[in-house]
């Protein structure tokens, strides 16, 4: 982790600042007004378009590491987190609600599936290739087994009595691990058997791709068993970014406030998704991912479907997937066709593609029509504008700010 576990005190100093800026944000009105509007829009009552916007890699030009004051790793990493959120604040405006907590995970190891990742390239952060450790599924099939996680207790407990030294009277510390962010498994089926060998097996080993879902399924089912008896989860129904975009406020499932004592999984959100597959026919995506996907959507209160695959040309499926309330719209769907998959029974979570924010300097032009199209798209449902699956601004921070502007503008012409 490369950290003292002892933060020294100017360390302190300039965390308890950075915390106390976001106590003051966190209790400004605007935030209990964010929170009503997800609220009802997570439980479909009102048709008022919700703004979000995460930059991701694009964070790198929006706030930089020279402005980091810490030298302990994990200070930095505690630093930056707070530094975003004040730039959210101060800069996007967008509907991202700011809260008066400061959540860390446990430190622990997880063993995979049993074969090592292997990558050719991938320097510079650039592209890469799987290498498949499963070349062959009879030799290679019986080594795959369940995933086991490791949870370093006396470092998870360091950390958090760490942060409560640093935040205590200025944010509330809590335990919020957050295990996964998607349960598609495509892209874990793809680690271990390579892109090329995985979309061929959907039609040269049809058995084996069946035998390797249902493995991971299992895994998966196993690992969700032993989170909720141990009371290892916590809720994604507030602030947590749920699905491929959006927050998870909701009055249809449990909050922090009268969170029962031990979390299960019918408290929480879910995510399914297969941008992987998103060349496969939607019947060879019925019958080899869609049935894993349901069987483990099932076990969640409300779940959300998609990413970059278009969920529109696979809607005979998405909509049998148990609690479904988010549906990814992404830039390669068929916007037309909301009001009739989705109106006013769905959240339409529109993606739109991210390259124009990727420019120096913004096309506007480009950005109003797009928006506007969604919109003029999403009449009379329950639309959210998402941007994210930025890996760079162009390096002009101006794009992200001014591309929820752009999104105001054109809610305020409806």
């Amino acid at each position: 982790m490369g950290t003292k576990f002892a933060f020294d005190a100017d360390e302190i100093e300039r965390l308890r600042a950075l915390g106390s800026r976001v106590a003051e944000i966190a209790a400004l009105p605007i935030q209990k007004e964010k929170i009503k509007l997800w609220t009802a829009h997570n439980d479909l009552k009102t048709k008022q378009p919700v703004v979000f916007i995460d930059p991701e890699n694009g964070w790198n030009e929006l706030v930089t590491t020279k402005e980091l004051q810490c030298h302990d790793n994990m200070a930095r990493v505690w630093e930056m987190h707070l530094l975003k959120l004040i730039y959210w604040h101060e800069h996007l405006k967008d509907d991202k609600v700011i809260e008066p907590y400061f959540d860390v995970h446990y430190s622990f190891t997880d063993n995979g599936w049993g074969l090592d990742l292997k990558k050719e390239g991938g320097e510079n952060a650039g592209a890469y290739k799987i290498v498949a450790p499963l070349q062959d599924y009879e030799k290679d099939f019986p080594k795959i087994h369940y995933p086991e996680i490791e949870i370093d207790w006396e470092e998870s407990d360091r950390v958090l009595a760490l942060a409560h030294e640093v935040f205590d009277g200025i944010l509330t510390v809590r335990r919020r691990p957050v295990w996964w962010w998607s349960m598609g498994m495509t892209v874990d089926y793809i680690m271990l058997r390579g892109l090329e060998n995985f979309l061929c097996d959907f039609i040269l080993e049809p058995d084996y791709m069946h035998k390797t879902m249902r493995l991971m399924t299992d895994g998966i089912m196993k690992k969700l068993d032993r989170f909720e008896e141990e009371g290892l989860l916590a809720l994604n129904t507030e602030g947590a970014y749920v699905g491929s975009g959006g927050l998870g406020y909701t009055d249809e499932l449990p909050n922090w406030a009268n969170a029962p004592e031990k979390i299960t999984t019918q408290d929480m959100w879910g995510f399914e998704e297969s941008q992987e597959t998103s060349t496969v026919s939607a019947e060879m995506y019925g019958e080899f991912i869609f049935p894993y996907h349901k069987e483990i959507a099932a076990r969640f209160g409300l779940n959300c479907f998609g990413c970059c695959e278009s969920t529109t040309t696979r809607w005979q499926y998405v909509r049998q997937i148990p609690n479904l309330r988010r549906v990814s719209i992404s830039a390669w769907a068929e916007w037309e066709k909301v009001p009739e998959y989705l109106g006013d029974r769905y959240i339409a979570s529109f993606k739109p593609i991210p390259s124009p924010l990727a420019m120096p300097v913004l096309d506007e032009d480009e950005v109003r029509g797009t928006i506007k199209r969604a919109l003029d798209c999403s009449r009379d449902c329950i639309p959210e504008l998402i941007m994210k699956d930025n890996n760079t601004l162009g390096n002009n921070p101006r794009n992200a700010s001014r591309w929820v502007e752009i999104c105001r503008e054109e809610i305020g012409n409806l």
